[in-house]
């Protein structure tokens, strides 16, 4: 580890990842400035013992402003639409998204190489790799990204920019996130509770997934990692249907239903595609490489520490 804290810029602070990951960089001696829009947003880094910063991340005077003086930059704005609103990969969800991804990380990389970073950090996806059947998924195993995906690609393509320039530029391919504080989770149990939360076609495919405590502990962790790309992970990717079983055993619901592939398709339109691909993600390089490991190996104990978690809220 540093024998000194860094001075950390973390774009998208307030975020599902985000916070967590302040949370984590504070724990670990890092001073940490970060965006937050709204006084409630503000005060809530400011409670964690962050500076928080208004800033547009299309701004690009002000985006540089902000930076100046870090020696490292976190990227983990998104803006993604909550699993119970589907109809919400409508355009105006995609869009802000893709230029959150595609035109924001051209400004904080150029904003991070006129402070002198020393390191840049992108939050990416494990979804854009092509459906690999019952084979381990590594880092330089084929990818095949759907127009929803795409902008993933163009966040790390700047990331490799920062890197070509001298400096190290880490992605970090996140699988899918859980968490008890995350509102895609709690999304996630309440359609499970009323078995709305189905088995998609024969469950039989992979899925990855990490819980967003282990995904925070990996961001603070890659402020150590060689330049690349890193798949963030848990140790056993399941079944989708154990993982639907999982999340439904946890909190005691009733067995999931299950859903044709045919009917995913149309109640899910494009994202039904990328939930249909048998992903088992290898995390093995970002292990090998950092002293980082999950504490949630598989979503079997991440599910029951979600549900105790919950109820004792």
């Amino acid at each position: 580890m540093h024998n000194h804290g860094m001075n950390v810029f973390v774009a998208g602070a307030t975020g599902a990842l985000g916070l967590p990951t302040v949370q984590a960089l504070i724990a670990a001696g890092h001073r940490v400035r970060g965006t937050a829009r709204g006084d409630d947003k503000v005060a809530r880094l400011r409670a964690l013992g962050a500076e928080a910063v208004t800033v547009d991340l299309f701004d690009a005077r002000a985006l540089a402003e902000g930076v100046a003086g870090s020696e490292a930059v976190l990227h983990l704005a998104t803006k993604i639409p909550p699993p119970s609103r589907p109809w919400l990969l409508s355009r105006r969800f995609q869009l802000e998204n893709d230029r959150l991804r595609s035109e924001a990380s051209v400004l904080l990389v150029d904003a991070a190489l006129a402070a002198q970073a020393r390191v840049y950090v992108q939050e990416s996806i494990t979804f854009p790799y092509a459906d690999a059947g019952e084979e381990w998924i590594d880092e330089d195993a084929k990818l095949q990204p759907t127009p929803l995906l795409l902008s993933a690609l163009d966040a790390e393509r700047e990331t490799q920019r920062f890197t070509e320039s001298g400096s190290r530029g880490i992605s970090l391919r996140f699988a899918g996130f859980y968490a008890p504080y995350a509102r895609s989770t709690r999304d996630s149990v309440r359609l499970a509770r009323y078995r709305l939360f189905p088995i998609f076609g024969t469950g039989e495919s992979l899925f990855s997934s990490i819980h967003v405590d282990d995904a925070a502990a990996a961001a603070v962790a890659a402020l150590d990692a060689p330049a690349g790309t890193y798949n963030i992970t848990d140790d056993q990717p399941v079944r989708f249907r154990e993982y639907i079983e999982a999340l439904a055993d946890a909190f005691g619901f009733g067995k999931p239903l299950r859903l044709p592939a045919a009917v995913a398709r149309l109640a899910l339109g494009p994202l039904a595609e990328v939930l249909l691909r048998s992903q088992r993600v290898s995390n093995r390089r970002f292990k090998d490489t950092t002293a980082w490991a999950p504490r949630h190996a598989s979503v079997r104990e991440g599910w029951r520490s979600i549900a105790a978690a919950m109820r004792a809220d």
